[in-house]
């Protein structure tokens, strides 16, 4: 029956049209996984590694990419050292590596490969099988090893695989590191090789760790979380739900707060096409807890839904969705005015105001980064001299002072339990306190597509003339307003804030022929005005 699908990507096409019945194909795409010996372009994005399994993620492609890692380790280029946080080869091999996957289809074939090279290498490996990935920032640090290398494509489709490298302090790669592994794997990509599989010698024996165990450690040492205060407040009169959406975050929860009926932890079991649902904590996704949520009579709810690796989430009460836009601003309040935590505030440049508003009134100090949760490493770092409260963007990510480098959605959902047991108030009552207080923003986002020849070099150009055009000073109509550029902010595309504190940002998509804007309003009716002015600003600027 392979016969009649003539690639991985066609099998894939089939699978997903029928995802009830599509299990029963799986086996042909483990076929063209093993056999498919073409070459890809390797390309780190803002979180490693990511193609289609079978298609571009293969085990020979696995193969190159972990032969890549290798060789840049044997480079022993300081920069590169000092980057992942070790002295040299040597001192890798002794401190060793962490690989794990999440659960999705062929995680643990593909670190079998991986652990086989290493081995090959005189390089320690432990085994995590299936875990998440905070739990691969925390365990690097509490073993002291050198880096870890997780397979996981975070929130994508079922029809991917990934491949996450942190280095020693546990957060993502930069690309300090990320793009020598791209250049070291594509020029191998040139020429073809068919790298033979390398597996452990001795799998009774690979060392196999507890990284859930090291997480449990792990927070109670940094004491940013007071788990005593939510296990207390979890046997009270309240209803949680957890939803996993078949990922890895599941039992995670368990194993941390303890069993109890006032949690209900939904798609907890096995399977490797998530539903047949793109699996990331997306509002149409939430709606199953909502629901469960919304029948229940207990004065506290809270819901979360989680991505499959455990570094995305999403709120709910049963009455509203909190997304991170404005549990990002909740946590900075929180952590600062609750638990007396000094520092700054740090946040991609596409994330909501709202905090902006928040910090202002308490005098603390706001950073803006480029979109990608490695971006916050300078202020993440226990040695930094700006060091964070809380960083977080718009699209599900946060992490806390003393905690990882990496976003962690346990994290976050123990933060809102917490948060909830600390003000005596369900998240959606807290956030309409702090609106009524600070001042009410509601973000967006969207996007056009635009020609195949202008994606890259080509658009980014075009797309710089915005701010050549639009200065601080300026007015811009939007709407049937006039409204005054407060602020000009070009570290990830161009951000024009303006002077009613509503915002519009333009930036070139990284993985696709679109442009993307990112916007602000003060009312619900003024988003319809402020997308249109993002619209017309980059169809001029793509005319020029």
């Amino acid at each position: 029956m392979v016969e009649l699908f003539e690639n991985a990507a066609a099998c894939w096409k089939a699978i997903m049209a029928d995802t009830a019945k599509g299990k029963e194909k799986l086996i042909y795409i483990e076929k063209f996984a093993r056999e498919n010996i073409s070459p890809a372009k390797i390309v780190f994005g803002t979180s490693g590694w990511r193609g289609e399994i079978g298609t571009d993620f293969t085990f020979n492609n696995l193969r190159v990419v972990i032969s890549s890692i290798v060789k840049l380790f044997k480079s022993n280029e300081q920069s590169v050292m000092q980057a992942i946080g070790v002295e040299d080869y040597s001192d890798i091999k002794q401190r060793g590596i962490i690989v794990g996957h999440d659960n999705r289809f062929l995680g643990h074939d593909f670190a079998m490969e991986i652990i086989g090279i290493l081995q090959k290498e005189g390089i320690k490996t432990w085994y995590a099988g299936e875990a998440i990935t905070p739990e691969f920032s925390a365990g690097i640090e509490m073993l002291n090893a050198a880096c870890s290398i997780n397979l996981t494509p975070s929130h994508n489709p079922a029809n991917y695989a990934g491949l996450k490298f942190n280095p020693s302090d546990g957060g993502p790669a930069g690309t300090e590191i990320t793009s020598k592994i791209e250049s070291f794997a594509n020029e191998m990509m040139k020429e073809s090789p068919i790298i033979k599989p390398v597996l452990p010698n001795t799998p009774n024996k690979i060392d196999k760790i507890d990284l859930t165990e090291l997480y449990i450690k792990y927070i109670d040492e940094r004491k940013t979380i007071n788990l005593e205060k939510i296990r207390n407040f979890i046997n009270e009169d309240c209803l949680i739900c957890v939803d996993n959406v078949h990922g890895a975050s599941r039992g995670r929860i368990q194993r941390i707060l303890g069993e109890t009926p006032n949690i209900k932890y939904l798609r907890t079991e096995d399977d490797y096409l998530f539903g047949g649902v793109a699996p990331e904590p997306s509002e149409k996704n939430m709606e199953m807890v909502e629901e469960f949520l919304r029948s229940s009579n207990t004065y506290f709810k809270a819901g979360f839904i989680l991505d499959p690796d455990g570094d995305r989430i999403r709120y709910a009460d049963g009455n509203m969705q909190i997304p991170m836009n404005y549990f990002g601003a909740m946590a900075l309040h929180f952590l600062h005015v609750y638990k007396g935590l000094e520092g700054v505030v740090a946040k991609s440049v596409g994330t909501s105001n709202f905090v902006n508003a928040i910090a202002d009134k308490l005098g603390i100090p706001i950073i803006e980064t480029k979109v990608g949760f490695k971006n916050f490493r300078q202020y993440m770092s226990r040695m930094s001299k700006q060091r964070a409260i809380v960083a977080f963007e718009e699209s599900d990510g946060i992490s806390a002072y003393n905690h990882t480098l990496e976003k962690d959605a346990i994290f976050g959902l123990l933060l809102a339990l917490e948060m909830i047991a600390e003000t005596g108030k369900n998240l959606g009552d807290y956030l309409n306190q702090l609106m009524n207080e600070y001042g009410f923003y509601y973000p967006d986002r969207s996007g056009i597509s635009v020609s195949l020849d202008l994606v890259g070099e080509p658009l980014i150009k075009k797309l710089d003339r915005i701010k050549d055009k639009y200065n601080v000073g300026n007015t811009l109509t939007i709407g049937s307003e006039m409204r005054t550029i407060k602020e000009v902010i070009d570290v990830d595309g161009i951000k024009l804030v303006f002077d009613d504190g509503s915002w519009l940002m333009i930036r070139p998509s990284g993985t696709e022929p679109k442009v993307r804007f990112y916007i602000e309003a003060r009312t619900l009716e003024g988003k319809k005005a402020v997308f249109e002015a993002a619209e017309r600003i980059t169809k001029e600027a793509i005319r020029l």
